[in-house]
């Protein structure tokens, strides 16, 4: 089982060859099949290049998904409401990114970490 979970922006970092994100994956490898949100796999598809559809979804398929279930949906419902109380915007595939690690204790592992204001949302150590 995997321990990390990864966002769209490392995915796409993946993809696009970029060395000190292929020697991350690597390592996370270590720890068990590297996961990602289907969430991820949404964001990723809508902005594949075209010629790359063939090599991003094979990298894709290798990825453990974390499909959006119902406490991932409602968690992530509860995350939008309460920053919009705050007057804060958190996106949709954010908060059901957060929720998805909070849920299943992941570690999120972004180059993002100022969309993830989550407290309970353990982060990458960079």
């Amino acid at each position: 089982m995997s321990k990390f979970l990864i966002d769209s922006d490392v995915i796409i970092w993946h993809l696009r060859g970029q060395t000190k994100t292929k020697e991350l994956l690597a390592n996370l490898q270590r720890a068990g099949v590297p996961a990602c949100s289907s969430f991820s796999i949404l964001e990723v598809q809508i902005g594949v290049k075209e010629g790359e559809e063939e090599k991003t979804t094979l990298f894709l398929n290798s990825l453990k998904i974390y499909e959006v279930d119902r406490d991932i949906a409602n968690e992530a419902a509860r995350y939008v409401r309460e920053y919009k109380k705050k007057g804060i915007t958190l996106s949709l595939p954010d908060a059901v990114i957060a929720a998805t690690c909070v849920i299943y204790e992941l570690i999120l592992v972004t180059y993002n970490p100022k969309h993830y204001f989550i407290p309970d949302l353990r982060l990458y150590p960079w």
